[in-house]
């Protein structure tokens, strides 16, 4: 990661880059234990967060890891912005990274935006969610969790259950999960599967009842109605009721098994209160672990700009 100046995606992560923010990821998190959770690492480095579709998770995670590692932030909304007016990605970017940004996170609806955006600018570029395409730092964050509450990731059973095929999410678990040891089995309506995703070397299960079985973790995903241009289900009700994780079929996973989600979470769609609510969720420790994940992120990607800015400040001191 070090050598890096994007993370615009897992499938482009070395099993040892992956460990890398993992391993740099503990560090951070006991910075967020500290009384005074800051430190001034990135002090000198300036951050643009620039999110074309609503976020309140990654966009706060973010912001609150730029500010935990003392860089400075700059927020943009495309709403009220000259993109309203016409103006391009590319143009946007460009005018921003002008003004002396170190590094750009980017969500956007269109997927490759992040690695467009990479091949025009000279700043970083961290992909904070492309489309259905990726959703790296959920991935990192993801894996974090799981290693923290098992020790490893590899050799673990992982039910994937869900919109597998409109979620960012998923892909990034997908690559994450495979190249630390892990095998994946996805679950969810034939019309929510990616075509050919045996491909992509998971396991398909027909029913969620055969997907949590015997699982060391289950992720559950989203409803994504916003992603589908027609009616891939009969029915939220039908849904919630072939493919809602309940208690009943958490109880065929192992009895150490973690419940995660992604969020935000349709209550009562995708998985049941009860679950959610439940002593084998984590969900709330991935968000914490989320501000960890993407400290760790910036501080690998920005280690030759943190030695500049350092001996910048030295020379004004």
């Amino acid at each position: 990661m070090r050598t890096r100046k994007d993370l615009l995606g897992l499938e482009d992560l070395t099993r040892e880059e992956i460990l890398e923010v993992l391993d740099t990821a503990e560090s951070m998190l006991e910075i967020l234990e500290r009384p005074i959770k800051k430190v001034p690492t990135l002090r000198g480095i300036t951050v643009a967060n620039l999110f074309f579709e609503p976020s309140t998770r990654t966009r706060v995670s973010f912001e609150l890891a730029e500010k935990r590692l003392s860089a400075d932030s700059v927020n943009f909304q495309s709403t009220g912005s000259s993109v309203s007016k016409g103006e391009t990605l590319k143009d946007t970017a460009r005018n921003i990274e002008a003004m002396r940004v170190d590094m750009v996170v980017i969500r956007h609806g269109s997927a490759g935006a992040p690695h467009f955006l990479g091949r025009n600018l000279q700043a970083g570029v961290i992909n904070a969610g492309d489309g259905a395409h990726e959703h790296p730092t959920q991935g990192l964050l993801d894996l974090f969790t799981v290693r923290r509450h098992l020790g490893r990731v590899e050799g673990l059973r992982v039910a994937l259950l869900g919109d597998i095929a409109h979620s960012r999410v998923a892909r990034s678990n997908l690559w994450g999960l495979r190249k630390l040891g892990a095998s994946v089995v996805v679950c969810g309506p034939a019309t929510l599967l990616p075509a050919e995703v045996e491909r992509l070397g998971v396991e398909v299960a027909p029913t969620v009842e055969e997907a949590v079985d015997g699982a060391d973790v289950v992720n559950v995903l989203r409803l994504q109605l916003e992603r589908q241009t027609s009616s891939l289900i009969p029915s939220i009700r039908e849904y919630a009721r072939l493919f809602g994780l309940t208690r009943e079929r958490l109880a065929l996973a192992k009895p150490t098994a973690l419940v995660m989600h992604p969020g935000p979470m349709n209550r009562g769609v995708e998985i049941a209160h009860d679950v959610a609510d439940g002593t084998r969720s984590v969900i709330l420790d991935q968000v914490t672990n989320g501000v960890a994940v993407r400290m760790a992120v910036l501080y690998l990607l920005l280690a030759e700009k943190r030695s500049e800015a350092g001996t910048a400040l030295e020379r004004t001191a």
